[in-house]
């Protein structure tokens, strides 16, 4: 399986509670934190909705 890594690069400060939780269940909390994971459909929902906040890089 392929797999991703998804940086934060915009902070959460005046994010939707909905975003925050988003970015939150991938680990993400600072700016600059990032995560590894496998590019899945649940990993690909995730991103989408905070796609504006994070970058995405394959590994």
């Amino acid at each position: 399986m392929e797999q991703v890594k998804v940086v934060l690069v915009r902070s959460l400060i005046g994010a939707q509670k909905k975003q925050k939780a988003t970015a939150e269940s991938l680990g993400l909390r600072k700016i600059g934190d990032s995560k590894v994971a496998n590019n899945d459909a649940v990993l690909q929902g995730k991103v989408r909705v905070i796609s504006h906040l994070v970058k995405v890089e394959t590994v």
